[in-house]
């Protein structure tokens, strides 16, 4: 895939996110929410669109470069949850949103361990959903496989920093303190989305 096509999937990804975040904050229900939040994964996977914590558990199969894609891919990322919140704002539905304000609060004065482990165990879910989603033969064992892990991750908390660029951008929140967030946040999901690989890796190589 070239780079441009690259960024712009990466862009369209990101879009894809602010809705599934969209809807999350307009369920009054958690679970309902939670589970509703995946049709953002689900697309991305769907149409191949490139998301930045569907990529990084990949890094150990690909060529260095491959780090070139993963940094395009989340800057694209950014601008298309910036441009979704954006859009969000201006339409009626931002006023039933206003729990946003909240929950970027409670992230943002969060410890940075907190905010890291939680970015881990984020990162173990998202590698399985979008493993599971690669893999499986049927459609439903797809969708199944990328719902629950989706929803297991929101309802316990965790934290997903493609989610967050959302849920900041929406909340009006752009300073010093919140990128460092999301830096954090990123880290800690590419650490949880490479465990499981690396282990395949290292155990088949211990094997052979």
């Amino acid at each position: 895939m070239g780079r441009p096509r690259q960024f712009i999937y990466g862009i369209i990804a990101g879009i894809c996110i602010g809705i599934g975040g969209t809807v999350f904050l307009s369920s009054d229900n958690s679970v309902v929410g939670a589970f509703l939040f995946g049709i953002g994964l689900l697309s991305i996977l769907f149409f191949r669109l490139q998301l930045f914590t569907g990529k990084i558990g990949y890094i150990f199969i690909n060529k260095p470069s491959y780090a070139i894609e993963l940094i395009l891919t989340w800057i694209g990322n950014f601008i298309g949850t910036f441009f979704a919140a954006v859009l969000i704002r201006h339409t009626r539905i931002f006023e039933k949103l206003d729990k946003v304000y909240s929950i970027a609060d409670v992230k943002l004065n969060d410890d940075v361990l907190s905010v890291f482990i939680l970015s881990f165990f984020c990162g173990i879910l998202m590698f399985i959903a979008v493993d599971i989603f690669n893999n499986a033969k049927e459609g439903t064992v797809k969708i199944i496989g990328v719902l629950f892990p989706v929803a297991v991750f929101i309802l316990s908390g965790f934290e997903h920093c493609v989610a967050n660029m959302f849920y900041f951008n929406l909340a009006g929140i752009f300073d010093i303190n919140s990128v460092l967030y999301i830096i954090i946040m990123t880290f800690g999901n590419s650490v949880g989305c490479i465990v499981i690989p690396l282990a395949r890796k290292l155990l088949s190589e211990e094997s052979g």
